[in-house]
């Protein structure tokens, strides 16, 4: 049986304002106070958490993410409330695609598409 998968992605320009790996950024600095923290759970540097943020607080109009250097009582990081909305409104028109995909199209191509790949075809000698 097919399996669909809807990837949404925002643009801003040429750079991915919002898709799904910066919407689980966007969760996990909201769970841990910190993008380095959010970017350890997800399996990924500091820095590429960082730019990623930077791409988004540039992107929107207010910025997604607060941060306040330092290592004492409050520096980490939060979802400011443009943030929160953002996520939450990525999440909602996510999940509203995702249930509102069983139609005559899909319904087609999963007919069409086998249970498993083929193997490999080999090439042919030229």
């Amino acid at each position: 049986m097919a399996r669909l998968k809807i990837k949404l992605q925002l643009y801003c320009g040429d750079e991915i304002a919002m898709g799904p790996g910066k919407a689980d950024l966007l969760d996990a600095i909201a769970a841990t106070g910190s993008i380095s923290g959010a970017a350890r759970s997800l399996g990924m540097s500091y820095r590429r958490g960082w730019l990623l943020v930077d791409v988004m607080n540039r992107c929107f109009a207010a910025p997604l993410v607060d941060t306040q250097p330092g290592g004492g009582k409050g520096a980490g990081a939060r979802l400011t409330e443009a943030g929160q909305a953002a996520l939450a409104s990525y999440r909602g028109l996510s999940a509203r695609l995702e249930s509102d995909v069983p139609c005559a199209d899909f319904t087609l191509l999963e007919q069409a598409i086998r249970a498993q790949p083929l193997p490999p075809a080999s090439p042919s000698a030229g």
